[in-house]
């Protein structure tokens, strides 16, 4: 993509957000922003995103945050993704659903009900995964691809399945061939410092 169309993309889709942060990057020609969504300092987002809040609902996204492709956030009370963390491909992110308990209605007929979701500081929620009304994901903690999380996770836990449950923690506990592996790795490359203050 060359300057002009980054510049007039970024002109375009940082019209449609109630609070912008400085160094904002939209990638993608599409995105859709509905209510009240708010996005923090240098956070980027992808192509074919949907940012949905309800009236009197809201979608707080922080700084240094990743929106990747065809991320879908519907919210009808509050939904907050904190600084640095990333949502892959194709992340849901609903913060309701219709009630299924206690009546025979049909789906379309039932009143909605809402609870908040939080995604924690620097977590990173996988392609495909589902994150459910009222869950709490703790600051770190990695959600595999294709997992429904329907419960909170811990900081710094990596969690994994339909539901979701828990694999391990990041650092406590590992088994001796991924410790090798991490310190291998960390050795060799280091672990790169992020190039803006905040």
């Amino acid at each position: 993509m060359n300057g002009i169309t980054r510049a007039y993309r970024n002109f375009v889709h940082s019209r449609k957000f109630a609070k912008l942060g400085t160094g904002c990057r939209f990638i993608g020609r599409d995105l859709t922003v509905e209510g009240h969504v708010e996005i923090g300092d240098y956070s980027r987002v992808r192509e074919d995103v949907k940012l949905r809040a309800s009236k009197g609902a809201k979608i707080i996204i922080g700084k240094r945050c990743l929106l990747s492709w065809n991320v879908i956030i519907e919210c009808g009370e509050l939904i907050e993704v904190h600084d640095g963390a990333g949502l892959a491909e194709y992340v849901r992110v609903r913060d309701g659903t219709h009630l299924i308990y206690g009546t025979e209605a049909n789906w379309r007929y039932v009143p909605n009900y809402f609870t908040p979701v939080i995604i924690g500081e620097d977590a990173w929620i996988g392609s495909g995964a589902y994150v459910s009304k009222g869950v709490k994901i703790g600051k770190g903690a990695v959600i595999g691809v294709g997992a429904m999380v329907t419960k909170d996770v811990p900081p710094y836990e990596i969690w994994v399945g339909s539901p979701a449950r828990y694999l391990r923690h990041r650092t406590h506990d590992l088994p001796e061939e991924l410790q090798k592996l991490a310190d291998e790795l960390i050795k060799k490359y280091g672990i790169k410092e992020d190039r803006r203050d905040w």
